[in-house]
């Protein structure tokens, strides 16, 4: 199953020789790409116990930064997490990253924080011992231009989205292996990404990214109830709304996606991401929509501001 980094998927992007060169931000120290590592007594490699977030660099400025750590803190908060490092600290470490690989624009960085080191690879936190593992990692990425421009064909998995009793994905935690399930099945299907259902049945997310559809001109996206907090999709709710347009966050069906006008995901990485097709069914015109250019139009010129 291995695939390209061009492949259609809205965590697709173009390969870029740059990245061979960066230096990776591991716990206050800048090291080769190819040196940076961690231990196989970490908490992350060896539950997946931690959080993450995914940020872009867009002109100079980091799009939505305090939203974003935001989400981090309190993600480590739930998890009784000590990240050891202030939210200005945070942020200084992860401009820090970016001045010392010389980018400014057009960058991709992924913020992953664990529990750190454990005496034991266990599951109980009280074997943690020291600080947490911080490690940054800014890549030059572009999103993949097939996926914007011929949109995804999404597969509705039978993996659901999960309460927050269960799984909470308000959390950007490591722990991801029933998404990545999901987004196997849809492959296997034929399909480029999952399309989640809530336990009741109504339209959640897909695996990685917020799903909205369009009708009329109407935006409709799940209620957030068992979807990811998506920073990416609530400015694209805000966006539309200071514009005019309607947003409805509603409980709504696969045959009301079926019927939809157009269809789209919204994530850090791709922005705005047409969907043209859904378990086979062509959405609309089977082409990106006016709505949905037109929404990533305005997200993308709201970017440097947000």
């Amino acid at each position: 199953m291995n695939a390209s980094a061009t492949t259609a998927s809205a965590q697709g992007y173009v390969p870029d020789p740059r990245n061979d060169r960066v230096l990776v931000y591991v716990d206050g120290r800048f090291v080769p790409r190819n040196e940076a590592v961690v231990s196989i007594f970490d908490s992350g490699f060896a539950l997946g116990d931690g959080v993450w977030e995914g940020l872009r660099l867009v002109n100079g400025h980091l799009v939505s930064l305090d939203r974003h750590l935001a989400r981090l803190y309190e993600g480590a908060s739930a998890i009784a997490l000590d990240m050891g490092l202030s939210r200005d600290a945070m942020a200084d470490a992860i401009r820090a990253t970016l001045d010392r690989n010389g980018m400014t624009d057009g960058v991709h960085v992924r913020l992953m924080v664990t529990r750190g080191l454990k005496t034991t690879p266990n599951q109980d936190p009280r074997f943690a011992v020291g600080r947490p593992t911080i490690v940054i990692v800014a890549e030059y990425k572009t999103p993949s231009p097939d996926s914007k421009a011929k949109g995804l064909a999404l597969f509705t998995s039978t993996f659901r989205c999960s309460a927050p009793d269960v799984f909470d994905l308000r959390l950007n935690s490591h722990s991801r292996l029933n998404l990545i399930q999901a987004l196997i099945q849809a492959i296997n299907a034929g399909a480029d990404e999952a399309l989640m259902l809530d336990p009741n049945g109504f339209v959640a997310s897909c695996n990685s990214t917020n799903f909205f559809i369009v009708r009329g001109e109407e935006l409709w996206t799940s209620t957030g109830r068992y979807s990811f907090n998506g920073i990416t999709r609530g400015n694209v709710i805000e966006l539309y709304r200071q514009n005019g347009g309607i947003v409805r966050e509603q409980d709504f069906t696969l045959a009301q996606v079926y019927a939809a006008d157009e269809a789209f995901a919204t994530g850090t990485l791709g922005g705005v991401t047409p969907v043209i097709r859904v378990d086979g069914r062509v959405i609309g015109t089977g082409r990106p929509g006016a709505i949905t250019v037109r929404v990533g139009d305005m997200y993308r010129a709201a970017s440097a501001t947000l």
